[in-house]
């Protein structure tokens, strides 16, 4: 019978030295990117504890400085969303700004852009600003396919988004901002797909509605988890 050669003992224990090494240089990077993971998400909380904080700081300055100017807006203080009625802007079933509504947007968007702008901590976190037309469900005359009466109320939605966001241009804001607001202004038509209950009943004239809507960019996990992983390649 042939006989096996038995390692020396100092090669086994050169492999039990090679493989206790390998596990503790293991070990030791799970335990670094670990600490990272932790870093990272903790770095990722507080910036978006920051980035809230921020928003809302400019949305209270929002509504004190519209009331200060006597401008009647439903302003929500968490997003800073704006609703305007159709009936403070548009004549009923038309997508034409009123005399009215001109002059309201006279005072209101200066004032809404004026203030968004003018905060280096906000500006560079703004996406979008996004102006939402919206009408309630009632049906168009003469129409009674549901799908027809539905883009009837998406045009018309759509149209006066836009007379709005073409308005905004001739109001008397301060324009060194015009290169930012024409990139992130958007505008969208929603037609009734976000209508306004009370006591469970659609408010056909809240649902006939114009929105500002500011869109703040969300954060990457992973832009501050590498961000953490250059730090510490770097000590």
């Amino acid at each position: 019978m042939a006989l096996m050669p038995r390692k020396s003992a100092a090669a086994e224990g050169d492999n039990n030295i090679f493989w206790t090494t390998m596990a503790d240089l293991l070990l030791g990077l799970a335990i670094i990117f670990m600490t990272l993971f932790v870093l990272a998400m903790t770095g990722f909380t507080q910036q978006s504890v920051e980035q809230k904080q921020h928003q809302i700081e400019v949305n209270k300055e929002l509504i004190e400085n519209l009331k200060k100017a006597n401008i009647d807006a439903e302003v929500d203080p968490m997003s800073g969303d704006i609703k305007i009625s159709d009936l403070q802007l548009f004549e009923v079933g038309s997508y034409q700004l009123s005399g009215r509504g001109k002059a309201y947007l006279d005072k209101l968007v200066p004032i809404y852009i004026n203030t968004i702008f003018s905060k280096d901590e906000l500006i560079d976190e703004i996406e979008n600003i996004i102006i939402q037309g919206h009408t309630d469900s009632q049906s168009f005359a003469g129409v009674k396919n549901p799908d027809i009466q539905y883009m009837k109320n998406m045009e018309l939605s759509l149209q006066r988004a836009n007379s709005v966001a073409e308005y905004m241009f001739n109001t008397n804001y301060d324009k060194k901002f015009n290169p930012k607001l024409k990139k992130i202004l958007v505008v969208e038509g929603k037609s009734y797909s976000e209508p306004v209950f009370t006591n469970g009943k659609e408010d056909f004239n809240k649902s006939r509605r114009v929105e500002m809507r500011l869109k703040v960019k969300k954060l990457d996990i992973t832009d501050i988890f590498f961000n953490e992983v250059q730090h510490y390649s770097e000590l």
